[in-house]
């Protein structure tokens, strides 16, 4: 199937389980792709976007990608944990690339392997590694293997959209995320992408108003 018919079947199923997400979809632009290739690169990207602004993380990852060339791991290893940090690394995620780095050149993670592991096996190979928790590693299982029931509850923006759907007088903490999202499985990873899109043009676009204004 092509992927604008995988999103009719999970748009369709999603909305009968959570009639909200009729609404949210009534109101959203039409979902981006956010398929990566896998690998060390763009793990090392997610790595780099923890936690910043998408304008901050290309900043970044241009200067990164400029120096460790070729980007592999055993280039990554020949920067110094200072040396990162002069090209716009935060000390952690220095340490987290270099961490990430060493782990598949000794061989503790081997990425092309985890397309065969199912989704726990996946979440516990990556979380192994220093610097990638649960969202990160989620975030990889989404875009870059392309998993259908992922679900990064842990997300900010992801807790302040499903809030903002249900009208919650406060954001959803992580076990009240897991709790709403429960029925949506298979198709967790497309309800996360609609409650995004969500995110951008509803729930921020008020601001984003004030500021132009």
């Amino acid at each position: 199937m092509t992927e604008d018919t995988d999103l009719s079947v999970a748009f369709e199923f999603l909305c009968d389980r959570d009639p909200d997400f009729s609404h949210a979809i009534s109101l959203i632009q039409p979902l981006p792709s956010r398929t990566r290739p896998a690998g060390f690169e763009p793990l090392a990207k997610i790595i780099v976007e923890q936690q910043v602004s998408l304008a901050s993380a290309e900043a970044i990852w241009r200067r990164l990608t400029d120096a460790v060339a070729p980007f592999t791991p055993s280039q990554m290893i020949e920067f110094s944990e200072e040396e990162l940090r002069g090209l716009g690394l935060s000390r952690q995620k220095a340490r987290y690339c270099r961490a990430l780095a060493e782990d598949i050149l000794d061989g503790r993670l081997t990425l092309d392997k985890l397309h065969h592991l199912n989704d726990d096996d996946v979440l516990s190979q990556l979380t192994q590694v220093k610097g990638i928790g649960r969202w990160t590693a989620e975030i990889y299982m989404m875009a870059c293997l392309g998993r259908t029931d992922i679900w990064p509850a842990g997300d900010v923006a992801l807790q302040s959209a499903f809030g903002h759907l249900k009208k919650l007088p406060v954001r959803p903490d992580i076990a009240h995320m897991d709790a709403l999202a429960e029925p949506l499985r298979p198709y967790r990873t497309i309800a996360a992408r609609i409650l995004w899109r969500y995110y951008a043009d509803v729930v921020q676009a008020p601001t984003r108003k004030n500021i132009s204004d």
